[in-house]
């Protein structure tokens, strides 16, 4: 008999990201490397251990691969346990032949036996490609206090941005009285940050009743959540103030990069008494020659700069040799950036070569007159952009590009 766990939590990493583009082509969304030496699903699995949630089903679906090679034991997230730690669960091979996951809610649904063999009082359900931090023990605290079925963790978006989100309206005690998902012409700002806590007594029976519903789409957010609501059960929204980013778009996922360099945003990965854990690779210290100019920028293990680095990230053995320009970009391992290059306002992907006087992406005052056309470039993985070819700004390129004719 498995030992009585008081909260575990199921984290949802099976997305494609498909609004990541190329970055996503052959890993999925939560995998998709930040911050010169995380990735995304560092921050749930270390806010989980920093909470102490130890025991995390990783629920993965869209290409796997390179995030259960990641995630390996646990042991970076110290979740390499002999009572819990981290297990990785996919679709699996039934009776009745194989059933992906069909939502959020689904995949859970798949997973009640793993759930009740530790026989929990409570089930944290996170999203796997959010950026922040938080201690979700005073979440659940929160959850007890208020006896609730369903504690929402709810921050206050723009207005403008509000109709990306699952809105809710709340009372004066925190109840939640109305939900909008997803409104083109949203009433409120309040929205759901896709982390919920649930008595486990009572979702398992609705993932059941949701299951057997053949008119549901089995999501969390569209049908589970407004059928506890109206069953009348106890939902509270827990307010948060922290930092927060979804970085489901290249934009987003560029400006939570750049984030880290913004002495204003409340983001310190440094900071010891929330520490973020990842599974980071081995390399000697960077190495920034003489001849280099480095401003504003976040450089990794193993880097070798003779060129200059203005307001960027660089990842993990990166090379920009002498001449080359990178300004407001984010260059992910091993990409090499040669002489003459310039890289601006850019993602460029692991293992990618920039050749020679290649330029990527365009500055917005170089755009202004055509700011509609203006966006982050993108190159792949393992692409070369050849020397002297021009990558114009927004454009997503996942195959070699040709420079000039010798």
């Amino acid at each position: 008999m498995t030992k009585k766990t008081e909260c575990l939590a199921m984290l949802l990493a099976g997305g494609q990201g498909s609004r990541l583009g190329i970055l996503t082509k052959n890993i999925a969304k939560p995998a998709v490397p930040y911050g010169g030496k995380y990735r995304i699903i560092d921050f749930p699995l270390s806010n989980c251990i920093n909470s102490g949630i130890d025991t995390v089903g990783v629920l993965t679906q869209y290409q796997p691969l390179e995030l259960n090679s990641y995630l390996g034991n646990g042991a970076a997230w110290d979740l390499d346990r002999m009572n819990g730690g981290v297990h990785v669960l996919s679709p699996y091979q039934q009776i009745k032949g194989t059933a992906w996951y069909k939502g959020t809610a689904n995949a859970i649904y798949q997973n009640i036996h793993f759930i009740d063999r530790y026989n929990p009082e409570y089930v944290a359900v996170l999203s796997g490609d959010h950026i922040y931090k938080m201690d979700y023990a005073k979440m659940l605290e929160y959850h007890k206090e208020k006896n609730a079925a369903c504690t929402i963790a709810m921050l206050e978006v723009p207005w403008e941005e509000a109709s990306r989100f699952g809105l809710m309206f709340v009372e004066p005690d925190g109840s939640i009285s109305e939900f909008e998902e997803k409104p083109k012409n949203p009433r409120s700002n309040k929205a759901s940050m896709g982390v919920y806590i649930f008595t486990w007594s009572k979702l398992r029976q609705y993932l059941i009743d949701d299951e057997n519903d053949p008119t549901s789409g089995n999501d969390f957010g569209h049908n589970v959540i407004p059928a506890m609501h109206s069953a009348g059960e106890r939902m509270f929204a827990y307010q948060f103030d922290g930092y927060w980013k979804d970085v489901g778009t290249i934009d987003s996922l560029w400006e939570a990069n750049l984030d880290l360099l913004n002495p204003k945003v409340d983001l310190d990965l440094s900071d010891d008494k929330w520490k973020i854990y990842s599974q980071s690779p081995v390399a000697p210290p960077h190495f920034i020659s003489d001849k280099a100019a480095v401003e504003n920028s976040m450089i990794s293990e193993g880097c070798e700069i003779h060129g200059e680095v203005d307001y960027s990230i660089l990842f993990s053995n990166v090379t920009i040799e002498e001449g080359a320009v990178v300004r407001y970009s984010i260059v992910m391992p091993g990409t090499v950036i040669k002489a003459g290059a310039v890289v601006e306002y850019a993602i460029v992907a692991e293992n990618a070569v920039i050749a020679e006087n290649a330029h990527v992406g365009d500055s917005p005052e170089a755009m202004a007159d055509d700011l509609d056309n203006w966006g982050i470039a993108v190159i792949g993985e393992k692409v070369t952009i050849g020397k002297g070819a021009k990558v114009n700004a927004k454009d997503m390129i996942d195959t070699d590009v040709e420079g000039e004719a010798k």
